[in-house]
């Protein structure tokens, strides 16, 4: 073999051998992330789906609640008998979403002295003892405010004097618990129909405004920074929403001007998925007792992941679930949080 010809033939050797090795550096590569993506599925399933030997072990909200994955929800008063409503909502929250922790905190429920302490909680609530992903935790605002804007204004505010205090407490420790854990947040007048496929999102009331009653972010997300800030810095407790679903709308404006929606696609805000009112609110406030109506056909609501009831407009009528009576109300009951249809008397009017 000539010199030109070793030449080519040792050139072509080091390409195949260069080619090989590049290909099983990708390899392991590929591998590695495999490995490292399978190991965060089964951190999440052994941290949030727990089996029910560990679910008593369960002591403090960050063993389920760390990582973003969990669904919170609140009572901020001292209620201890939830509505059928509320168990509704928390039913369908956690049958739409069986692989995430759904956890309830209530300023209600005695400090925690037992490792136990998930057990004894489940036993308040035997409508939802059944569902292993539903987590109770009591409410206590003075150590979910600590380290954040709100505890020097916790400190100074006068609950007696406030006239919405119920609705402004309840909006700040929403923002307080997204910043700290971080998954969704979701009012207890909501029923969930289906899972929603994003991480960071708002979703829109009306064209103007943007609703604070369901929301997901990041652990930590600077839009929850901001909104927090703003709470304390622009805070007028008398004016009904100014700390809820005002708050996000001017925060939004501020972040990246009111988004707009082409027919019925979703905006976005950096990356924060901004979605269409029919996503949550297929009927607005003004038609909310649509819900308690017969209609001649029922709706399905498939471009929705949830509904608003709107519960705060009922707090006078206070209407009701009625058996029997082919409401709206009662088919999505039916449907949605069977568990808790099936625990309402046949024969008595049960108010939400």
């Amino acid at each position: 073999m000539g010199r030109k010809h070793r030449l080519i033939y040792n050139m072509a050797r080091g390409l195949s051998y260069l080619q090989t090795l590049t290909f099983l550096v990708l390899c392991i590569a590929l591998g590695f992330l495999y490995r490292l993506n399978y190991k965060d599925r089964k951190y999440i399933h052994r941290t949030h789906l727990l089996p029910k030997t560990e679910i008593r072990n369960i002591t403090y909200p960050y063993d389920i609640l760390g990582g973003g994955k969990g669904i919170i929800l609140l009572e901020v008063s001292d209620r201890m008998n939830p509505p059928p409503l509320v168990l509704c909502s928390i039913e369908s929250i956690a049958r739409v979403y069986p692989e995430r922790p759904v956890v309830f905190f209530m300023k209600g429920l005695p400090g925690i002295e037992s490792g136990d302490y998930q057990t004894q909680a489940r036993k308040r609530f035997p409508v939802l003892s059944s569902f292993e992903n539903i987590y109770f935790f009591p409410l206590r605002m003075d150590e979910l405010y600590a380290d954040t804007p709100f505890l020097p204004w916790y400190k100074k505010v006068d609950p007696a004097k406030e006239r919405y205090w119920i609705n402004i407490s309840a909006d700040g420790c929403r923002l307080a618990f997204i910043w700290k854990y971080g998954g969704i947040y979701m009012d207890t007048d909501v029923i969930a129909m289906r899972p929603i496929p994003y991480k960071n999102f708002l979703a829109a009331e009306s064209a103007d405004y943007c609703s604070n009653t369901v929301f997901g972010l990041d652990p930590r997300h600077n839009f929850t920074w901001q909104c927090m800030e703003d709470f304390v810095e622009s805070y007028r407790g008398d004016i009904w929403a100014h700390q809820g679903p005002h708050l996000l709308t001017r925060i939004m404006k501020k972040t990246c001007g009111m988004p707009t929606f082409k027919d019925k696609e979703d905006a976005s805000c950096g990356n924060i998925t901004y979605f269409h009112p029919q996503r949550m609110y297929p009927l607005l406030y003004t038609s909310w007792k649509k819900y308690y109506e017969v209609w001649k056909e029922i709706p399905t609501f498939n471009e929705s992941y949830s509904l608003h009831l709107w519960n705060f407009m009922n707090r006078e009528e206070k209407k009701t679930v009625i058996f029997g009576s082919n409401t709206l109300i009662e088919h999505l009951f039916k449907i949605y949080c069977p568990t808790t249809y099936a625990s309402l008397s046949n024969s008595t009017t049960h108010a939400d």
